[in-house]
């Protein structure tokens, strides 16, 4: 075994530390970033739903400047958005490099696709149901957490996994400026240094992430729809 491993790995092998080390720090970006993006996206797609036109707290001026908010921070490239971050991402964290210097940018790359994510999710209720929510004497606040957020949910766990996984691929572009992670990793030994052992079993590491994301996304969803 260690044979096959020094043969078709073995540059892995010479930097398993670096390996471990570029694990734990995407497995900190995707979820510290993750987190607070699922929060911030859940609450802004629930305003952008519940302030439409004829919606229960329509408000059309704030749902046209949210929305043209996140159509712009949307149609940044996220590599473009690192950069343009860079000051503020120093102002709230202290530095624009590493671990820490990437959570700012994915937050603001993944909220606003995440944010749409829940809008459309939401958007899917049967009005049917707000309508004799409504006629119930229901609040607003009622209506959003018992009737959006309940009769939503199959598809806020859609969109939550779908986020998930692009998260993980924004945080290896991350990489790319110094971002830490598997995708620093990848850069800067098999790409760089012309390791290609080390590029495969970045990706198949990462593939690996994406499945366990999938499968337990599949598996709440199961378990909701029966």
């Amino acid at each position: 075994m260690k044979e096959v491993i020094l043969k078709y790995i073995p540059n892995v092998l010479d930097n398993r530390i670096e390996l471990m080390q570029s694990i734990g720090e995407t497995i900190a970006m995707v979820s510290i970033s993750g987190i607070i993006s699922l929060v911030l996206g859940i609450i802004i797609g629930v305003f952008l739903v519940v302030t439409k036109e004829g919606n229960i707290l329509e408000n059309n001026i704030f749902n046209n400047i949210m929305g043209k908010i996140i159509n712009f921070f949307r149609s940044i490239p996220f590599i473009i958005l690192i950069g343009a971050l860079i000051p503020l991402t120093r102002l709230i964290v202290g530095s624009a490099i590493g671990t820490k210097g990437a959570i700012v940018p994915l937050v603001f790359g993944t909220v606003p696709f995440f944010s749409r994510q829940i809008e459309t999710a939401l958007m899917e209720v049967d009005k049917g149901v707000i309508e004799a929510a409504q006629a119930m004497g229901s609040s607003p606040l009622d209506i959003i957490f018992r009737v959006y957020l309940r009769e939503g949910l199959p598809g806020i766990i859609r969109g939550i996994t779908i986020t998930l996984i692009s998260l993980i691929g924004l945080s290896a572009m991350a990489g790319a400026i110094g971002g830490g992670g598997l995708g620093d990793f990848a850069i800067r030994y098999g790409y760089q240094r012309f390791q290609i052992d080390i590029t495969y079993v970045t990706i198949i590491i990462i593939l690996i992430f994406v499945s366990i994301i999938q499968g337990l996304g599949n598996l709440v969803l199961k378990k909701i729809e029966r």
